[in-house]
Parts: structure tokens; C-alpha cells; sequence
């Protein structure tokens, strides 16, 4: 049998899935001591089940520490596999070195993950030196794609779509959408000078007269979704409505968004926020299904 167990701040993801893959889902007792460390607990009999642990992982060591205490707990109560489904997944902008003495921590944390947990489906990845995960995980990984949910929310929400990616990196996932939704599309050139210093270049104009989408895959910052907007405003565009996949949200960036110009912004809810409108969970379970089948 296979039990999906819920990372605190996943149980919507984990019900969503259990849901589509007829499993029970369990709620961990997950607390702090006064001193800040973790306390876990799962009841329930796991002895010879798969357990699927669902949660994201954000750019901090505490949502590491929850999975990895999660998945040593259920499996000294004898889980025989224990998966990890990670809507969002960290760690992985910095894949190479670009400095003398900077560490590759994309390679070490794939290397931490793979020791605890047997394999691991996410959503869109931050891949863009790197091609496959496999560089980085030595467990069996998927990827489940956003790219169909977003062209079918395209289709039904916006009118004469053109949809703009603000860099290179956003080509891979805007000529999936574009192709899901029979929308042209239009690449743009980013320079980038820090991690909030970004400049963009305009867009030719050719398809002015649509509605632009700007999509990417994170938001963090939202320099590169701020910048495109004001350089489509500047070119005579109409209002962009910006789709991000990950809604990291360094910034409160919604704001300074919209004073650019922008018409909106919504997410896929693979990070829970307020801007969440498309819904991954179909992608999740198909991807699941590939390893518990």
C-alpha cells in the first residue's frame, strides 16, 4: 500500500494527491522544542508501505531538516520506500562555479537528498546550465510539467495571447505553453548585473494588438518580470499579464509589478500564496504514478 504523508504547509498538495492516487494521507505531529529544534511524530501503521512525503522545499535548512527527520522517522517504523514529492524545488541556482572559492551547493544538496529519500518528482526545476537532474541526484527523478495547466488557462482566460519570454533561460518553458495553446511567442534578451539589477531588451512591436504573457519560472525578485513589463509599456503594448510556475516572492514585488504596467500576475500553487490560480496537482499525480506503478 502506499501512504502519502504531508510536510506542515503541504497538507492541500498531499490531499490533492492522495486523492487522485486513491492513498491515505497522514498529518505528521511536527513542532519546535522551546530551543528551535525539530520534534516529529507519525502515527499510523507504515511497516512494508511505500510512503510518499509531499512537500516543498524552500532556500532554507528547515524544510530540508522536516523532510529528512519525516523520512528517517517512517522508515524505522518500516517503510519499505520512502519518495519525495517536492512541488517546489531550492537549491539549485547555483550549479557551477563562477568565482574562485564559491561552492557548487547545488551539487551538495543533491547529494544530501539522495540519502534520504529512494526518488523524487518535482515541478519545472531551475535547470538552465544543467539539462537533467541527474547531474546533481543519484536517485531516479521526474519532472512534472506545468506547461499544459498554464496553455489551458491561456486558452480560457486571455484573448489573442502573444506570449513573451523575458531571457533565454524562459524559452523551455514558453514554447511548451506556446505550443499548448497555439500561441505565437517572442524570446527577449536579459542582462543581468545582480541579483535586482537586471536590464531587459524591448520587444520589436511586431505583435502589438495582442495580449502580452509574460511567463517565467520563478519570481522571486521580480526584477526580470518588472523589467519586461516596462520595456513591452515602452514599446506601445497593452497591459501584460505575468504567469510565474514558483511564487518564491523574495520581494513584496505585486506593488512595483503593476505600477510597471502590468494587467496581473498569477502562479501554479507549488509555492501557496495569494497570486496561486493554476492548479498542478494532475501534473503531480501523473508524474507519481510513473513511480509507484
Amino acid at each position: 500500500m502506499t501512504v502519502v504523508l504531508a510536510v506542515p504547509g503541504n497538507e492541500l498538495h498531499a490531499r490533492e494527491l492522495g486523492a487522485r492516487i486513491d492513498a491515505p494521507v497522514v498529518i505528521p505531529e511536527v513542532r519546535q522544542f522551546p530551543d528551535g529544534e525539530l520534534y516529529v511524530r507519525v502515527e499510523g501503521e507504515l511497516s512494508g508501505h511505500d510512503v510518499i512525503l509531499v512537500g516543498s522545499l524552500r532556500g532554507n535548512g528547515d524544510s530540508f531538516l522536516r523532510i529528512a527527520f519525516l523520512a528517517g522517522t517512517v522508515r524505522e517504523l518500516g517503510a519499505r520506500r520512502v519518495g519525495l514529492v517536492a512541488p517546489y524545488l531550492a537549491y539549485l541556482r547555483q550549479d557551477d562555479r563562477f568565482r574562485p572559492g564559491e561552492g557548487v551547493t547545488a551539487r551538495y544538496f543533491g547529494k544530501l537528498m539522495s540519502q534520504v529519500v529512494d526518488w523524487l518528482v518535482t515541478v519545472d526545476p531551475h535547470l538552465h546550465r544543467l539539462d537533467s537532474l541527474e547531474h546533481i541526484y543519484s536517485i531516479p527523478t521526474v519532472i512534472a510539467r506545468a506547461a499544459p495547466a498554464i496553455a489551458r488557462y491561456i486558452t480560457a482566460s486571455v484573448e489573442h495571447p502573444v506570449l513573451i519570454g523575458p531571457d533565454a533561460e524562459s524559452v523551455q518553458w514558453v514554447s511548451a505553453v506556446a505550443a499548448g495553446c497555439g500561441a505565437p511567442f517572442q524570446i527577449l534578451e536579459k542582462t543581468r548585473r545582480g541579483d535586482r539589477d537586471v536590464s531587459i531588451t524591448p520587444p520589436d512591436g511586431k505583435w502589438n494588438g495582442h495580449t502580452p504573457v509574460v511567463i517565467d519560472d520563478i519570481v522571486s525578485t521580480g526584477k526580470t518580470m518588472i523589467e519586461a513589463t516596462r520595456q513591452l509599456r515602452a514599446a506601445g503594448s497593452s497591459a501584460p499579464l505575468c504567469i510565474a510556475i514558483h511564487a518564491v516572492f523574495a520581494d513584496a514585488l505585486e506593488a512595483e509589478l503593476m505600477s510597471a504596467g502590468a494587467r496581473a500576475i498569477i502562479t501554479c500553487d507549488t509555492v501557496p500564496h495569494a497570486t496561486n490560480q493554476i492548479c498542478i496537482a494532475d501534473a503531480l499525480a501523473e508524474a507519481v504514478r510513473s513511480r509507484i506503478s
